[in-house]
Formats: structure tokens, sequence, C-alpha cells
């Protein structure tokens, strides 16, 4: 798949930043001709290697890193919610499953899940009849992600199918965000974590946050650490944007998917929001 190449050109320019390497060599480290390379990645992104990477720089060095006693609202603000950038998070809205739910394992639920493709390489989007529960990257083999769907669930009826609300939610990785239907999510989670994931819900499309602010955001600024942890066991990749959050010194961090998805799905976002560099 594309974004598999996409992928691999990320990490080398990642670890090879120093060096500020040539388009040539790029392109030559994933098997291509800079002419084909080029095409790949401008289909892509949108832009060109060069501009995509501008993108991240702009976004990590971003006001909010530099002076840590400003809200979100006011970064928000400050940023520009009347923006071209389509605040696409604005749709999304999280629904806890009930404490019996919760403790009996998904019992009672019928789930129902299928294998679709994205951006940033296939995901495995499951839904019960109130909304999405997983989103997860395939990034080893399908029947990896559907294991991991069931032990999620274990004691809930899980079986292959689409559904209108699986598109519904896939329309966040189009270009146009104009005609975006709401999207509700049913979750399992603590009344901690699902405040952490509320608190994601809004960075803005474009923007980047810190571990503390989230942990301020969930209602407990003392815990950062348990607000990574939560942040890190997030079900929905990219519906609920934990990419977004970073470590205060401008460093990207861990991310569950992989470091090259992170820094893939900040540029993409980057550069739709901040077409002008292009």
């Amino acid at each position: 798949m594309d974004f598999d190449r996409i992928g691999k050109a990320i990490r080398f320019i990642e670890q090879q930043a120093k060096q500020q390497p040539s388009l040539d060599e790029i392109a030559q480290h994933i098997g291509l001709s800079s002419f084909h390379f080029q095409k790949l990645f401008q289909d892509w992104a949108g832009i060109s290697p060069k501009s995509f990477l501008q993108a991240i720089n702009l976004h990590r060095a971003k006001e909010l890193l530099k002076n840590d006693k400003e809200t979100l609202l006011q970064t928000s603000i400050k940023t520009g919610l009347s923006s071209p950038s389509r605040l696409h998070d604005l749709f999304i809205r999280i629904e806890g499953m009930t404490p019996k739910e919760y403790k009996d394992g998904g019992r009672g639920l019928s789930i129902r899940y299928e294998i679709r493709p994205t951006p940033f390489g296939l995901v495995l989007i499951a839904s019960t009849a109130k909304g999405i529960c997983q989103l997860l990257y395939v990034v080893n083999d399908e029947q990896s992600a559907i294991d991991r769907l069931r032990a999620s669930f274990p004691n809930a009826d899980i079986h292959a199918g689409t559904d209108p609300m699986h598109e519904r939610a896939l329309h966040i990785f189009d270009r146009d965000w104009n005609d975006l239907s709401a999207i509700k999510l049913h979750l399992k989670g603590t009344d901690f974590q699902l405040n952490v994931w509320r608190a994601l819900l809004t960075i803005p499309s474009g923007n980047l946050t810190t571990y503390k602010h989230i942990a301020t955001q969930a209602g407990n600024p003392n815990a950062c650490r348990a607000a990574g942890t939560a942040i890190g066991d997030n079900p929905v990749a990219f519906l609920i944007p934990c990419h977004r959050v970073i470590q205060s010194s401008g460093a990207f961090g861990n991310y569950h998917w992989g470091s090259e998805r992170k820094i893939a799905m900040i540029g993409w976002e980057g550069a739709e929001d901040d077409s002008a560099i292009a």
C-alpha cells in the first residue's frame, strides 16, 4: 500500500533530519525514482515532501508549547477556530458503556466490524448499535486486529459486516468535510479515561497540545502520567486524536500505532490546514 512506502520515507526523514536528506536520497531509500516518489507523496499528502516537513515543524513549534499557562480554548482562539481548517472533531460525541456492559465484557452487545483502507493504512472499524466502539490499525495482519477486538469484548456477539455508521465515520479521512455527518462513539472505559478522550476531542485539527494540558482538561492537572496511559489506551484511532498530543519539549513522543504514523497524521492535517505552505 502507498502508506507503507510513505511511512518508510517519513521514518528515514526523521532519522536523517540533521543531514537534511535530498529528494533523491529519500526516493532511493524506498526504492523509487525521484519522479515517482515525488508524485506518490504529492498524491498522498497534497503537497511536496519538503512542504510536508515544514508543516510538521510549524505545528510542533506552535506557541502552545512555549506558554504552559495558556488554555486549550485560548490557544484555539489564537490559532483561529474560524480558519479554513475543518474542525471535524466537533461532530464526534462519546457515550460510555453502562457499568454492566463494562463489567460483563460486552455481554449482550452485537458488534459488527470490517477492514477498510485509509490514508494511513488498513483499519479495523467496529460498531455497536449505539456507535463506533473501536478503530484499530492493522499493523501485522487482519486476524491480529480481529483478535484484539475480541479480547476487548470477550462476551459480545462479534461478526463481520458493513454498517452505514462505518461509512460515515471513515468520511473523516476525506479532504472535504463540508458534509460530514455526526459521529457517535460507544466506548468502554473508566470515568477518567472517558474524560481524557473527551479532552482530546477539544484539540482542533492541525493543532497540537501537551499531556499536561490534557490532564488539566480531564480534571486532574497532576495526573500527567495517568493521562498518558489513558491516551495510550484510546480505542478509536484518529477519530479521537491522540496523535495531536506531544511532549512539552516539542518531541513527538511514542504512539501506539508507530511513530511514523503519528508524524504522518500530524503532517497530513497540517498540510490540509496550512495550504499556503505548499
